[in-house]
């Protein structure tokens, strides 16, 4: 099964993802998030299946979610307003994605994937 690899190719940490990929011999299919930014539908269903809270799929680190003072407005905007927002632009979802049936790693940490690919093994 070939995993969805979600990427912005310029991010140093999209790169060290798509390199740990390769390494241990995980296929995948590669979507540029710019290009093919996830729908709304989609951002659902992957937090469903992440477990985590939604604010970990935005890029908090970005420039877009800064200049947009996204920290503050954030607490006040409801989910569905969340997943509207995310969906207007994929520099706001934070990345990369791997997503599977069963699972979603948001972000690479290599621990966290080490450990996913044990589970999955």
């Amino acid at each position: 099964m070939a995993y969805l690899f979600v990427e912005y190719p310029k991010c140093t940490t999209c790169q060290k993802a798509k390199k740990w990929l390769e390494e241990n011999g995980i296929p995948y299919t590669d979507r540029h998030i710019v290009e093919q930014n996830p729908t709304v539908e989609e951002l659902k269903e992957w937090h469903t299946r992440s477990g985590r809270e939604l604010k970990r799929f935005f890029n908090t680190s970005g420039l877009l979610y800064k200049s947009m003072h996204l920290k503050e407005k954030l607490p006040e905007m409801s989910p569905e307003e969340q997943f509207e927002l995310l969906a207007t632009n994929g520099m706001l979802v934070k990345r990369p994605l791997l997503v599977g049936d069963d699972f979603v790693l948001i972000g690479f940490r290599p621990a966290e994937w080490e450990a996913w690919k044990e589970a999955h093994a």
